[in-house]
């Protein structure tokens, strides 16, 4: 199982262009795009609302949330296709694919724009089974879609992986009993990954078959 966003694609400049833009026609200040970046993970809703606010915990007046909501998914639906998957993302999944392993992707993104970035930067393809973070009724760190995944395939969660970049990713594979991947070059909330929380850590995707040899 993999995570999108600073797992298998590089979304945050798109992201970041897309708030900014719902920043200024709100007549709000830009923010920075590290600041930005360090709100990803936790799904489109929270971004926003840490944008609004500029900082985490805070509610933004419900009437200025929606207004935002729409003025993101409005820029985002525009120039999310350009986003691109790291190196070592397709060959690695093809590489897996090669295996027999069965695959999914799993991320806190809405749908509406999940399956588009899938299709478009040609990764849909090697994907079983895709839940987005609209697809069920929570998302993580809440094992839900980690469960979902596994029973759609079968699977004890035990002889599950999921592959991330963040302490959400973490939580949620701690919390539904699967082993849990991390790649360094992602979104972690501008934290590094703590490696005593995780069964591994590799440079790229290419690394997985040599690990799970």
């Amino acid at each position: 199982m993999f995570d999108l966003d600073g797992t298998l694609l590089h979304t945050a400049p798109e992201i970041a262009s897309a708030a900014n833009q719902m920043l200024a026609d709100l007549g709000q200040p830009t923010l920075p795009y590290q600041q930005i970046e360090s709100y990803i993970g936790e799904g489109a809703q929270v971004l926003i609302k840490r944008c609004l606010c500029g900082k985490r915990d805070m509610e933004p007046e419900s009437a200025l949330f929606e207004q935002g909501q729409q003025l993101f998914y409005h820029y985002y639906a525009i120039n999310a296709h350009e986003s691109k998957p790291f190196d070592g993302v397709i060959d690695g999944l093809q590489a897996l694919e090669n295996k027999g392993l069965k695959l999914a992707c799993v991320t806190n993104k809405p749908e509406k724009f999940t399956l588009p970035l899938l299709n478009n930067s040609g990764l849909a393809s090697f994907f079983d089974i895709v839940v987005s973070g609209d697809t069920l009724a929570n998302k993580k760190p809440n094992p839900i879609q980690l469960h979902h995944i596994c029973a759609k395939f079968n699977v004890m969660e035990t002889d599950a992986m999921l592959v991330g970049d963040s302490a959400t990713d973490i939580a949620a594979a701690h919390a539904a009993g699967c082993f849990i991947v991390t790649v360094p070059y992602g979104y972690n909330q501008g934290q590094p990954i703590d490696d005593k929380l995780v069964d591994a850590t590799i440079v790229d995707l290419t690394e997985l078959v040599t690990l799970l040899a």
